[in-house]
């Protein structure tokens, strides 16, 4: 199984996620999710360069977007700089240079695999059962996005900031127990 991610780089926010094969009907699921929860139909997007988004994000967004694809090169020793370890393609539009990254994304994945021990395998908690692996990522990223204040949100709007907050679906960090009392 794979999860998939996307995050809005101003605000943190992890609007979609999935869980589900590298496939084209995984991919036209979880960015068909995504375009849907977007209220702007010009977006910046860069993806990995996994190859089924090429033909996914054509069809979806028939309108301007600005797209690109970062290749991740794996070599070692003295040869391994930035310029050699990523290559960039731009696939439509006018992307901004500056912000043609993967890195973004790479934090709350991160944050994920750490938080929830579901992701290490060989270990008691490690998910067999599917549905249980997608009901823990739906509550991660629900107390990420809600509950969960960030530290350059926080520093940015000088009080604790949650990505919910930041994109103005929140007026103020949530509890674990209001986030309990929507599973009644």
């Amino acid at each position: 199984m794979w999860t998939w991610t996307a995050i809005d780089t101003d605000t943190k926010l992890v609007p979609t996620w999935r869980v589900g094969g590298r496939t084209i009907m995984d991919a036209y699921v979880f960015l068909g999710d995504l375009k849907r929860r977007l209220k702007d139909s010009h977006i910046q997007l860069t993806t990995d360069g996994l190859s089924v988004y090429l033909r996914v994000v054509n069809g979806l967004w028939a309108e301007k977007i600005d797209f690109a694809a970062i290749h991740k090169i794996y070599c070692a020793g003295p040869a391994d700089t930035p310029e050699r370890r990523f290559n960039i393609h731009v696939i439509s539009g006018d992307p901004d240079p500056a912000k043609i990254s993967t890195s973004h994304v790479e934090r709350p994945n991160l944050t994920m695999r750490m938080n929830m021990r579901r992701f290490t395998r060989l270990t008691n908690a490690f998910s067999r059962k599917l549905e249980n692996h997608v009901a823990a990522i739906s509550l991660h990223f629900m107390h990420y996005n809600f509950a969960r204040p960030h530290q350059t949100l926080t520093k940015r709007y000088g009080r604790p900031t949650t990505p919910a907050m930041a994109a103005a679906l929140a007026t103020y960090p949530w509890s674990v127990t209001q986030i309990a009392q929507l599973l009644d």
